[in-house]
C-alpha cells in the first residue's frame, strides 16, 4: 500500500457497464472536490459500453485502472486502495450523486472524531426516499432471523426487531453504527493499514459488512453521518429482484458467518440463510404464479359458466346440443378467447378494454376457422359462437369496470396516462431539456418551466415528473428538493449538462433508470409474447418445409442450427448482434438475432444500421419481423 499521504481524500469508483451513471457520478465528484485536496481513481472491470472512451474524453485528470476482466468489486477496490495516497479513502458507487459540500462535511466529521475508522452518510433513492441501508447493525443470527421472517418489516422502529437497519435510530441524527454501506464507505488509510483491505473471497455483496466488522474489531468506531445526503440509484449494476441476486447475496452472508462467528453460531446462521433462500424462492414463485393465474382463472370460470347458461337458453328454443359436444367445446372456446386476449395484451396493466375486445375478435376468428374444418357432427351453431363472443365482451366490460372502482391501481381504466413535466430551468436550458423529453417520452402532456426560488414547494403541485438540470442547479439543491418532495406519485429526472439523456426514477424494477429514446416498444410484455409466438410458429413451419426447400439452402447445417436455436428460445429471427449491443447501449436487451433490421439493405453502413436498429426498437410489430424475414430469407444460413 502507498505509504505516502499526498492527498486528504482518495475517491475510488469501480465501474462495470454503467457509463451514463458513471458520467453523472464523476460530474458531481468533480464539483465536490473544488475545495478539497483529493484524487479520483476509477477502476473499470472490462466494460464494453464505451466507459473507457468517455473517461478519456471527459475526465483525463482522473486516474483510470482498466482491467482486462471483471475481477469483482472487492479486488477492484483493493487495486485502487493500494495505488491511493490519501489520508482518507472513500469507496463510492458509480450510481451515486454527491452534493458539492459532501466531502468537506465528512472530512470535517472524521477529523473531529479521531476514534472513527469508517463513516457512512444519509442516502436517498431516485424518488427521494430514505434508504434504510444507510445505517445497519451487524447481521448476527437473531438479527438475520428477524429480517428473513419479516419481523423487522412488521416492527420497523423496534430496537429489538429492527436491528438490521437500526430503525429505532433517527435518519436525521448522527449515530455510531455497526455496518457501513458499500455505496459510500469512507475509511482512514491508517485503519485499513491495520485491519486489512476488502476480503476478495466476496465477489460482490458482503464485503462491506466484513470490513466494517473488522474495523470495530480493530478498536475503531463506525459512524452514520446525517450532515450530508447523497443519491444512490440502487439496482443498476445488478437487478436486485433476480434469483441470482438472492443466491449471491445470501451466500455472501454465509461466507461472513463462517469467517467471524463461532462454530455453533456459524452453523445456525448458515441454516437460517439457506432456509431463507429456499423459502423466499418458493414464496416468490407461488406469489408470482397466483398473481398471474388468479384473474384469468376467475375469468375462465365466469366465461364457461355464461356459455353453459347460453346452452340452456338454446334448450328452451327446442335446440339441444349433444352433451359430449358441449363438455369439450365450451371450455375450448372459452380458453381460445382468453388466450387470444392474453396474447393481445388484455392482461397487461393498466387495463385497456380495446386490447380485450381485440383479443375476443381474434379468438372468434380462430374459432370460426376451426369450426369450418370440423366434421359436421362436431360443429356448434355459428350463431352460438357470435352470441358467446358477445357474452365474453360483456363480461370483460362489466368485470373491468367493477375492478376499476373497487381495486383501482393496475386495473385503472383511465386511458389518459400522459404526464405533466416540470423543468426547473428557463431560457436555453429549458428549451434543450424540453426537446429531450419529447424525444425520450411520448407520454408528455405538458412541459412547463418551474421557478422554485420564487414559488417554493407549491410550484411542484401540478406536475407528475420533475426534471432538474445539473448545469444551472447545484447537486446539493437537487438532492434537497428530492428529499422534500418525496412521494410515491412523483418522479424525478436529472438532465446532465450537455448530455443527450436523462437519468430518472420511475422504473418498476429499480430506483434508477436511463432515459435516452423511447425504445420500450420492442420489450413490452405484449410484443415479447408476440415475438416469441412468431419465432415458434415460423421455426416450426420451416422445420416442416425443410425437405421442400433443402435445395435452396446453402449452409444446411447452419440453417438447421439457427432454426433449432430460435425454436428453443436462445435466439430470435430478427434482433441485434453482440456487436450491436456493444456499440449501442440504448438497444433493448433481447435474444441475439439471426437477422438484423439492416439486412434488408445492401449497404453496410454503421450509421444506417444504427438508425434502423433504433427504429425497429421503437416501432416494433410482427409485420416488421415478417417483412424482414421475407426480404433477407437467404441469410438464415449464415
Amino acid at each position: 500500500m502507498n505509504s505516502e499521504l499526498t492527498y486528504k481524500l482518495s475517491i475510488i469508483v469501480v465501474n462495470y457497464n454503467v457509463q451514463y451513471f458513471l458520467d453523472q457520478c464523476l460530474d458531481a465528484v468533480k464539483k465536490a472536490i473544488d475545495n478539497v485536496s483529493a484524487e479520483v481513481l476509477i477502476v473499470d472491470n472490462c466494460s464494453v459500453d464505451g466507459s473507457l472512451q468517455m473517461l478519456a474524453d471527459k475526465y483525463p485528470e482522473f486516474t483510470v485502472i482498466a482491467n482486462k476482466e471483471n475481477v469483482g468489486f472487492s479486488k477492484a477496490n483493493n487495486q485502487a486502495i493500494l495505488a491511493s495516497s490519501g489520508e482518507y479513502v472513500l469507496l463510492l458507487n458509480p450510481d451515486t450523486v454527491v452534493a458539492e459540500d459532501s466531502f468537506e462535511k465528512v472530512i470535517d466529521f472524521m477529523d473531529k472524531h479521531p476514534d472513527s475508522g469508517g463513516l457512512g452518510v444519509r442516502m436517498i433513492d431516485g424518488k427521494g426516499g430514505f434508504l434504510p441501508e444507510s445505517k445497519r447493525g451487524l447481521p448476527r443470527p437473531m438479527v438475520a432471523f428477524y429480517k428473513i421472517f419479516g419481523l423487522s418489516s412488521l416492527f420497523p422502529r423496534s430496537k429489538r426487531f429492527s436491528q438490521y437497519h437500526l430503525g429505532h435510530l433517527s435518519e436525521h441524527e448522527n449515530h455510531e453504527i455497526d455496518v457501513l454501506s458499500g455505496a459510500f464507505m469512507m475509511m482512514r488509510k491508517k485503519t485499513l493499514d491495520e485491519v486489512g483491505l476488502l476480503d476478495e473471497n466476496f465477489f460482490m455483496y458482503g464485503e462491506d459488512i466484513d470490513l466494517s466488522y473488522r474495523i470495530t474489531l480493530g478498536g475503531y468506531k463506525n459512524y452514520y453521518c446525517s450532515d450530508t445526503t447523497i443519491i444512490h440509484y440502487k439496482g443498476e449494476s445488478t437487478k436486485k429482484s433476480s434469483v441470482n441476486y438472492v443466491f449471491v447475496f445470501y451466500n455472501a452472508m454465509i461466507i461472513f458467518a463462517k469467517k467471524h462467528f463461532s462454530g455453533k453460531q456459524a452453523r445456525l446462521f448458515s441454516f437460517l440463510i439457506n432456509l431463507a433462500i429456499y423459502l423466499r424462492a418458493f414464496l416468490a414463485l407461488c406469489v408470482r404464479f397466483i398473481k398471474r393465474i388468479f384473474l384469468p382463472f376467475i375469468d375462465f370460470i365466469y366465461v364457461v359458466g355464461g356459455l353453459y347458461a347460453l346452452t340452456n337458453y338454446w334448450k328452451m328454443s327446442d335446440i339441444e346440443f349433444p352433451w359430449e359436444l358441449i363438455q369439450y367445446s365450451i371450455p375450448i372456446y372459452a380458453a381460445t378467447w382468453l388466450v387470444s386476449a392474453f396474447f393481445n395484451g388484455g392482461y397487461d396493466g393498466p387495463v385497456r378494454l380495446f386490447k380485450l375486445f381485440k383479443g375476443v375478435f381474434v379468438g372468434t376468428i380462430l374459432i370460426l376457422l376451426a369450426y369450418a374444418v370440423l366434421p359436421k357432427s362436431w360443429q356448434f351453431s355459428r350463431l352460438f359462437i357470435f352470441v358467446g363472443a358477445g357474452w365474453v365482451l360483456s363480461y370483460y366490460l362489466i368485470s373491468r369496470v367493477f375492478l376499476h372502482f373497487t381495486v383501482g391501481k393496475r386495473y385503472n381504466l383511465k386511458t389518459n396516462l400522459r404526464k405533466r413535466f416540470g423543468i426547473v430551468a428557463k431560457g436555453d436550458e429549458f428549451e434543450r431539456i424540453r426537446e429531450l423529453i419529447k424525444q425520450t417520452n411520448e407520454q408528455a402532456k405538458e412541459i412547463s418551466p418551474i421557478n422554485a426560488a420564487e414559488t417554493g414547494i407549491k410550484s411542484f403541485d401540478q406536475t407528475d415528473e420533475i426534471v432538474f438540470p445539473s448545469k444551472t442547479m447545484k447537486y446539493h439543491d437537487i438532492i434537497s428538493w428530492m428529499s422534500k418532495l418525496h412521494s410515491s406519485k412523483l418522479d424525478f429526472k436529472i438532465a446532465p449538462d450537455g448530455a443527450t439523456y436523462l437519468i430518472g426514477s420511475n422504473s418498476i424494477d429499480t430506483a434508477g433508470d436511463l432515459y435516452i429514446l423511447n425504445l420500450n416498444t420492442l420489450v413490452s410484455k405484449e410484443n415479447k409474447r408476440k415475438k416469441r409466438l412468431f419465432d415458434l410458429g415460423i421455426s416450426t413451419l420451416l422445420f416442416i418445409m425443410f425437405p421442400l426447400n433443402v435445395f435452396w439452402v446453402g449452409q444446411k447445417g447452419n440453417y438447421l442450427k439457427n432454426l433449432l436455436q430460435v425454436f428453443l428460445g436462445r435466439k430470435t429471427f430478427v434482433g441485434f448482434s453482440e456487436e450491436d449491443f456493444k456499440r449501442d447501449v440504448r438497444l433493448p436487451k433481447i435474444k441475439p438475432g439471426i437477422l438484423s433490421p439492416s439486412d434488408v439493405i445492401d449497404r453496410n453502413d454503421e450509421v444506417i444500421r444504427e438508425k434502423l436498429n433504433l427504429l425497429y426498437s421503437r416501432d416494433y410489430s410482427m409485420r416488421k419481423d415478417f417483412s424482414i424475414l421475407l426480404k433477407a430469407w437467404g441469410k438464415l444460413d449464415n
